[in-house]
């Protein structure tokens, strides 16, 4: 099983688009995909046409029945979706309120990733949708990923968040035995502006080969995949995201390879010191 992680301290850059995107593309080459949706907003749970306001199990019960010392079994906490392929753990707005509840407990950075490992053998493929804050959800997907996919949108606003990402990253490298090794993704592409230009060439020059060599472009398709609830590679294979996105996939299953894990124990201690030092 393969876990990359989707994540970037910046709202609105294509993370919930990123994580659909491949998750269709991957479910169409017949492969068993869990989406995982830890961001309080609950945007991916949305996408898919449930309400993270809604009473019944999500990731909030994981990190809950952790604490109180009787964990849920996470196959209770997954949903299928409407596509052959895809499975959903969906998110609840009880998630804004985690980190002030649990965050500092023992062992809350470890509880997705216990989780998971309950389930491996049932899914081919984990994808995270993380939050845009460092908190205890972000220390679990990052304690739990084997790859960092980091959207960046490709306006000088979202060099700020890129930057704080990549300083939680390496806070997090500190508590593995081996490197996370992650991308930059550049999203929302505009050809015919200068500041699209502008700011690749810089993501580029600062940032070399940590950035895919090519982008996803600005495709109001995406949106119309959105409002159906659909992932647009399931509904519109050809268009330009769908195939953007399909050579993204290509690439990763070309260069990301499954990564070792530092033990439990070295992890979970990392937790509370990434909670402190935000």
């Amino acid at each position: 099983m393969k876990i990359w992680a989707v994540a970037n301290q910046k709202g609105g850059v294509g993370k919930t688009t990123t994580s659909v995107s491949l998750a269709g593309h991957l479910a169409r080459e017949g492969k068993r995909v869990l989406l995982v949706d830890l961001d309080p907003h609950g945007s991916m749970t949305v996408y898919f046409g449930m309400e993270p306001e809604a009473p019944g199990a999500s990731v909030y019960s994981l990190f809950k029945s952790a604490a109180e010392g009787q964990p849920l079994d996470p196959a209770r906490v997954v949903h299928p979706t409407a596509f052959d392929g895809i499975s959903l753990m969906p998110a609840s707005t009880a998630l804004a309120t985690l980190d002030r509840q649990l965050g500092m407990r023992d062992g809350m950075g470890l509880v997705l990733k216990r989780s998971i490992d309950r389930i491996r053998d049932d899914y081919d493929y984990v994808l995270i949708d993380c939050p845009p804050i460092l908190g205890v959800t972000m220390v679990n997907a990052l304690a739990l990923a084997e790859f960092l996919i980091v959207p960046v949108q490709t306006e000088f606003l979202a060099l700020k968040g890129l930057e704080r990402m990549l300083r939680t990253l390496a806070m997090v490298q500190r508590s593995r035995r081996q490197r996370l090794e992650y991308v930059i993704l550049p999203t929302m592409f505009d050809r015919r502006t200068r500041a699209s230009h502008d700011t690749l060439r810089i993501l580029h020059d600062r940032y070399h080969d940590d950035v895919w060599t090519d982008v996803i472009p600005i495709d109001t398709q995406f949106r119309e995949a959105s409002r159906q609830g659909k992932p647009l590679p399931m509904i519109h294979p050809d268009a330009r995201g769908s195939e953007a996105y399909k050579q993204f996939l290509h690439w990763l299953e070309t260069h990301v390879g499954g990564q070792a894990m530092a033990p439990a124990a070295e992890l979970g201690a990392s937790g509370a010191r990434l909670q402190e030092s935000r």
